[in-house]
Parts: C-alpha cells; structure tokens; sequence
C-alpha cells in the first residue's frame, strides 16, 4: 500500500477553495506572519509562487517577498494574491 507523504495531502486539501479559506481564516486570527505562512501554503499547493504571481500580475521575487517571514505585504499585494486563487479578502465583526 502507497502513502502520501503529509504535504500532498494537505496540498491536495488546500485545492479545495472552502478549505483554504477556512484555513487561511483560522490563521489569521493568529497574527500576520501565521497567516502568510498559511498563504505560502496555499500557493505551494496551487502550483508555486511563479504560477500565482503570473496569476496575480506580480513579480515572483516580489511575490516571495511579501509572503516571507516578516513580509509587510500591501493589501493590494494580498488581494491580488487571493484572487488568483480564486478567494477575497473580507472583514467581520470582531465576536
């Protein structure tokens, strides 16, 4: 019997678009770098950096970047981002 190793699992569940917004959801009420190490996630599982950022009509250095640890990323930069994964950005009333 053939396992998958954790990552093509995980990167197989963040292809789905209700899964990689709840995740990405999740983390982000754990700060900013947890959520932009959830977005490298969800990108790695979409194809890559260089893939989203065409996508997203970024530059793949700028791209990696903005998602790096300690990355600052405009909220344009994110948006863009989201889009080309086929997911936005929203604010809710804080419970």
């Amino acid at each position: 019997m053939e396992t998958k190793d954790f990552n093509e699992t995980f990167d197989h569940e963040l292809r789905d678009p209700y899964f990689a917004a709840a995740y990405l959801a999740a983390t982000l009420e754990d700060g900013l770098d947890t959520f932009l190490v959830a977005l490298r996630d969800v990108t790695r599982a979409h194809g890559g950096m260089a893939g989203v950022a065409a996508a997203a009509e970024l530059n793949r250095e700028s791209l990696y970047r903005a998602l790096s640890q300690g990355g600052n990323p405009r909220v344009k930069t994110l948006s863009s981002v989201l889009k080309a994964l086929g997911l936005q950005l929203s604010v809710s009333r804080a419970v």
